[in-house]
């Protein structure tokens, strides 16, 4: 298994939230870049429920998060409510879409 890291710039190696399973971080930016794939739910999941806030948003954008909410909110399990209050509060003040 490739090693964990904290900085996202490493390519080669695993974010440390996907502690369980051997994902690059350059394989991470793929699965999540495309919409079709099977897997990008899965892993964006575990980055909701795992990561730190500041690190989700190199991968993907607050409209994502905000779209993908509802539809992974089991795979989230704790974090559900601190990113359904985060995304709520910017969309009250206008900084997303309704």
């Amino acid at each position: 298994m490739r090693g964990l890291t904290t900085d996202m710039t490493r390519r080669d190696l695993r974010p440390y939230f996907l502690w369980d399973e051997d994902v690059s971080i350059g394989e991470l930016e793929q699965t999540l870049a495309s919409p079709d794939s099977p897997r990008r739910d899965e892993l964006l999941g575990k980055m909701l429920r795992e990561a730190r806030d500041i690190d989700v948003w190199r991968f993907v954008r607050p409209v994502e998060v905000a779209g993908a909410l509802e539809r992974l909110r089991r795979a989230m399990v704790r974090r559900y409510a601190f990113w359904s209050f985060l995304i709520e509060g910017w969309r009250r003040h206008g900084l997303l879409g309704t």
